[in-house]
């Protein structure tokens, strides 16, 4: 009720809200100045208390210090109502309540904490301390059936003391909060509070509120009536959509003029456990490794709830209803209520046992007795090498050859129970006795098995057994100390038939080029490394690229059958290598390879030659010729070179040595004829024996031009004789080619032609050829005749005489029938190869065989002469065109 008296505006407000009751008194001075007078009296009183210590801030207990709460029933988690307690300055203050069936919270809001009976009412003392005083308020609740639907709480205040400070009477002017239910039942609109102005006795008035919820989005949700002043609320409240309204109340008279100051009410919407808390996944994972310790924390879930956070209703605590599966034990983990922090509680986690775990996690509001909601959380296993790896044969037998190399000798195959493929699964291998040779070596294949590998050949003759242990371990270490698993491995040697090994394996000598043929070379000895076989070792020569030696197979001993030359082909840096070859009598036989290296001396054997890369030479300014000296050999049988022109050279031609020890310059003297001519040069080395050589050195001399080039001679003079004599050999050549070819055409006309068959009867005819001679007597011919006139001819080159070259030595027919074919092969290359042979269309001449022979000629055999005119030839004609021939030619017809 709001009435006006002495300048002042009085408002009595009623408040019913979630069953609580409330009647409070405020004053505001509606006069300006009383304003100003009023606050500067607080300000100098509140200045003097502080001065004096009376001001100092103390907790006044509770106003009122009873209270009575209506409720329609009392359910688990149902709000009573709320307590005012009057403190200022002090914040440590707790709040009991003697009776266990009832909770109070920090901000003095009073719920239902466990179920009860159905009672008509009940009461109960609500204290309050701190650290050195304590207050006391009685409680009532009463159970009013039969307004289940209002939820009112009636709250009855004792009258203050007349002892309030300034502070206390400042905070009446102030219009505290409204607070109304959510979700409140019943039937609607609702009576929210009343408001009334002291002149309404005087003038008739009309009363409004503006604001969200009025005039203003969600409109209509509360309305006024115009004439008392009563507020109603419309519809249900959600705190989770608006927890709080701001309504403006205007009084004004009948022509719309406010009368009273605008008043502004709050309403705040009191939140009601309406909602469940939310996980925010409907499934949560994490990983523990197995062997955790207890206490290890390892994940988190986390729920929400709409309702307000500061209340019992938006307390949300967490538990663990359940664990999928029990093993080893059914409380595996442990979840923190508040924070819900996953554990583990109890040691024994084995991924080999258990690799994952289900948890049913239960969040529940009203700190942990109120509405709930499930999720899971599955929980894997990880895993550590907690397993050692174990061989699953300790002890293997293999047998191996001698000499095996690369040579996979056995495979060993273990288990790990731990995960597969995991570090601590995956398999390292070591061999820890028995390899001191270092012949073997450990691999880990693709299905982690260990492959005992012998690297480095085993001899039989050495050791003909061998004991290798071999440990497994993992890639990763154990968690935990635990023995190693190891096998051995036996390995027995098998003999082979070993090849004969050269001592030396490379044998190296020294002999001169010229060591005559038949002369012993070197030796070469092999040894059979199988001492407990009785086997003979033999030789034969391998590789012998110039043919040259040959070895007594029983003794190794190597003779010349060639003469050797440092100047070959097949000798590289003055060295000549060759292969042995050693094999036993085992079966199968064994080979072994010896390498001779022959360091060959150089012996004066090739005379130097000249060779010049310019023949041009003027006369009027001659410019010195550039000769090079070559010699096959190697020094000192090389330079230096005496060279001399000769045979009537020396009065043209000089020699003038360089630095150079292999060239020297060729000057012409003095002008000599323009033409072509070759000075003979005599070239002797230093070698011993020396040895010289004639060279003719081709040089042209002509008149040069001054840029070096030969002047043309006169035309007339070059042209009559050069000229002429081109021009006869033509002409000769031409008429000689005339007569051939007339004589040719001549003779074709002369040949008797033949019709030719069918061409598809061509095949298997009898054709006439012109005869060509008579029988061998007609072969022996004087051939001596051929070489008239060519004799007189050095320049010309006949075939039928073989040039002046050393002839290739041939290997002698042995006398091992095992060397044949190698004897046979050997002497082919070397005809082969051989520069005094004539090639296949010179002129051979054969050597005269006799006359008479015992096989008698085939001309002797007797033959009747009457023999063909006993046959019949006339069936010839019946045989078709193949036979027509023979036919006219014996079938009885005239020749």
């Amino acid at each position: 009720m709001v009435i006006r008296e002495k300048g002042q505006l009085i408002v009595n407000k009623k408040v019913e809200s979630g069953g609580n009751r409330y009647n409070a008194l405020w004053k505001q001075t509606r006069n300006p100045m009383g304003n100003y007078s009023l606050l500067l009296v607080g300000l100098v009183t509140l200045l003097l208390q502080v001065w004096s210590g009376e001001a100092s801030m103390q907790c006044k207990g509770f106003d009122p210090q009873s209270y009575t709460f209506s409720v329609p029933s009392l359910e688990v988690g149902h709000v009573l109502g709320r307590v005012h307690f009057d403190c200022i300055g002090q914040k440590n203050v707790t709040f009991e309540i003697c009776d266990p069936r009832f909770k109070i919270y920090n901000d003095g809001t009073v719920s239902v904490k466990n179920l009860m009976s159905p009672e008509s009412h009940a009461s109960f003392l609500v204290t309050a301390r701190n650290e050195d005083e304590e207050w006391d308020a009685t409680v009532t609740v009463l159970i009013n059936r039969e307004k289940k639907n209002s939820g009112k709480v009636l709250i009855m205040q004792s009258p203050r003391s007349s002892g309030v400070s300034l502070r206390r009477k400042k905070r009446e002017w102030i219009i505290p909060t409204i607070n109304f239910p959510e979700n409140e039942r019943g039937k609607y609109p609702k009576f929210v509070i009343q408001i009334k102005s002291s002149r309404q006795k005087e003038i008739a008035l009309q009363y409004f509120i503006i604001g969200p919820g009025a005039d203003e989005p969600p409109r209509g949700l509360f309305t006024i009536k115009s004439d008392d002043g009563s507020i109603s609320v419309h519809s249900p409240l959600d705190r989770e959509q608006k927890d709080s309204y701001k309504l403006t109340a205007i009084a004004k008279d009948l022509e719309g003029v406010i009368v009273e100051q605008p008043v502004d009410i709050t309403i705040k919407v009191i939140d009601q456990n309406d909602n469940r808390p939310e996980f925010t996944s409907s499934t949560f994972y994490g990983y523990i490794a197995e062997g955790a310790t207890p206490g290890t924390s390892f994940m988190n879930v986390t729920a929400t709830d709409k309702d307000q956070p500061d209340t019992a209703n938006g307390i949300i605590r967490y538990s663990i209803v359940s664990q999928t599966p029990e093993l080893p034990s059914s409380k595996m983990f442990t979840i923190s209520s508040e924070t819900g922090l996953i554990s583990v509680q109890s040691g024994g986690l084995d991924r080999e046992l258990v690799n994952k775990y289900t948890l049913t996690i239960r969040a529940a509001d009203l700190e942990g007795n109120g509405m709930f909601t499930d999720a899971n959380a599955i929980i894997t296993v990880t895993d550590t090498n907690d397993n050692a790896p174990q061989f699953e044969t300790k002890e293997v037998i293999v047998d191996v050859r001698e000499n095996e190399n690369d040579y996979d000798v056995t495979t060993l195959s273990i288990t790990d129970k731990d995960a597969f493929n995991s570090p601590g699964w995956k398999a390292n291998y070591s061999i820890v006795f028995g390899n001191e040779r270092q012949q073997f070596a450990m691999e880990t294949d693709l299905h982690n098995n260990g492959v005992l590998k012998l690297v480095k050949p085993l001899d039989y003759e050495r050791s003909k057994h061998h004991r290798v242990i071999i440990e497994v371990r993992n890639q990763i270490p154990l968690t935990s100390t635990m023995p190693l698993s190891s096998a051995t491995v036996v390995i027995n040697v098998l003999d082979v038939n070993e090849a004969p090994i050269f001592d030396p394996e490379t044998k190296r000598d020294i002999k001169p080029e010229n060591l005559p043929v038949g002369s012993t070379v070197t030796s070469c000895s092999a040894k059979d490394p199988d001492n407990a076989q009785d086997q003979i070792v033999s030789y034969r020569m391998g590789s012998d690229p110039a043919k040259w030696f040959e070895i007594e197979s029983d003794t190794g001993i190597i003779k010349l059958v060639k003469e050797m030359d440092r100047e070959s082909p097949f000798v590289e840096d003055s060295k000549y290598t060759a292969t042995i070859l050693a094999y036993d009598n085992g079966s199968p036989s064994a080979t072994g390879t010896g390498t001779l290296i022959l360091q060959l001396e150089d012996v004066n054997d090739n005379p130097p030659i000249a060779i010049a890369s310019t023949n041009l030479v003027c006369n009027h300014n001659p410019l010195p010729v550039n000769v090079t000296i070559m010699d096959k050999d190697i020094p000192p049988n090389t330079f230096p070179y005496i060279v001399q022109p000769t045979h009537g050279a020396e009065s043209n031609w000089t020699i003038k040595p360089t630095e150079n020890n292999e060239v020297v310059m060729l000057l012409l003297q003095k002008t000599v004829e323009p033409g072509q001519y070759e000075v003979p040069l005599k070239i002797t080395d230093s070698g011993k024996p020396q040895l010289s050589q004639l060279t003719g050195l081709p040089i042209k001399v002509c008149d040069c031009h001054e840029n070096g080039g030969c002047k043309d001679r006169i035309a007339g003079a070059a042209f009559g004789i050069s000229g002429i004599l081109a021009i006869l050999g033509a002409i000769l050549a031409l008429l000689l080619l005339v007569l051939l070819l007339l004589l040719f055409v001549k003779r074709r006309r002369n040949v008797k032609k033949e019709p030719l068959l069918p061409e598809e009867d061509v095949r298997d005819n009898i054709y006439y050829y012109d005869e060509e001679g008579g029988g061998e007597e007609d072969q022996d011919y004087d051939l001596s005749q051929l070489h008239r006139g060519l004799d007189a001819r050095p320049e010309v080159v006949r075939n039928d005489v073989a040039p002046l070259l050393l002839a290739p030595q041939y290997r002698p027919r042995p006398a091992n029938p095992d060397e044949i074919g190698n004897f046979i092969d050997e002497n082919l290359k070397t005809a082969d190869n051989d520069p005094t042979a004539p090639p296949y269309d010179s002129l051979l001449v054969f050597d005269y065989e006799g006359g008479g022979s015992e096989a008698e000629s085939l001309s002797s055999v007797n033959s009747s002469t009457n023999s063909d005119l006993d046959q019949d030839y006339d069936h010839l004609n019946n045989w078709g065109p193949r036979f027509k021939k023979l036919a006219e030619m014996y079938g009885g017809g005239e020749e």
